[in-house]
């Protein structure tokens, strides 16, 4: 599956010279050293590496959870990295939508509650019409009928898919993955993938971290990540 691009159409993920140092330590750790990268829409890019090898640090840098030390972040021409904390999050809530390892959800809240959440911070849709969206989004990932449910009730690879819809719930045009199936079975794992393969048939750009072989050779462009920098990208024909 080739990316739907436009010719000579902007890409949706420019990075730039990105380096990010962690100064924590007795001994300053840079894990990016001078980053370059860019994703077209419709992209599917899995981040493939190590442990420690800076993949999740990148996605972090794309999603604004973390801050680059130099270089430049431009996501859809927005510069993410010169954004106030406070514009960072309606960014982020209404551009990315983010889908953690071991899912994030809040246990006090049923799955279609979750799902809302964006919704609400973001104030995206009515309010009178979050609720039929949100179903329509547990649809789409096969949970509707546990809708109602609070998330403790769920086993590990529903409440992934309850994670997926909540990164949707703003519709946003990119979804960054850190991890998503690395808490699951392989049967579990593979169900999650093809989730994603249908998000990306159906318009949407994935990022998506993993160090699982199997899910790394299946996805339309690996990027392999070393020592904080990218040192391979291939691409597939899909």
């Amino acid at each position: 599956m080739t990316p739907r691009t436009v010719p000579g159409s902007e890409p949706l993920i420019r990075i730039s010279s990105l380096v990010k140092t962690y100064d924590s330590g007795e001994v300053p750790f840079t894990a990016l050293k001078g980053v370059d990268l860019t994703v077209q829409p419709g992209e599917f890019v899995g981040l493939i590496g190590k442990s420690g090898s800076g993949k999740t640090t990148l996605i972090n840098m794309i999603t604004g959870i973390d801050r680059p030390t130099s270089g430049e972040v431009v996501i859809s021409g927005t510069p993410v990295h010169a954004l106030s904390e406070n514009k960072l999050a309606v960014w982020r809530g209404r551009t990315i939508g983010v889908v953690f390892q071991f899912f994030q959800l809040l246990p006090t809240l049923t799955v279609v509650e979750n799902v809302m959440l964006p919704m609400d911070f973001c104030n995206v849709h009515l309010a009178r019409e979050r609720e039929s969206y949100a179903l329509a989004l547990l649809e789409q990932v096969e949970m509707v009928d546990q809708a109602h449910k609070l998330p403790s009730a769920l086993s590990g690879g529903q409440q992934q898919r309850v994670a997926i819809a909540r990164a949707l719930a703003n519709d946003p045009p990119i979804l960054a993955a850190d991890e998503p199936t690395g808490n699951l079975d392989s049967v579990t794992a593979e169900s999650v993938f093809t989730l994603f393969e249908s998000l990306v048939a159906g318009g949407k750009t994935i990022v998506m971290v993993t160090h699982d072989n199997d899910i790394a050779a299946r996805v339309a462009r690996a990027l392999h990540v070393r020592d904080g920098e990218i040192v391979d990208d291939i691409r597939r024909e899909m």
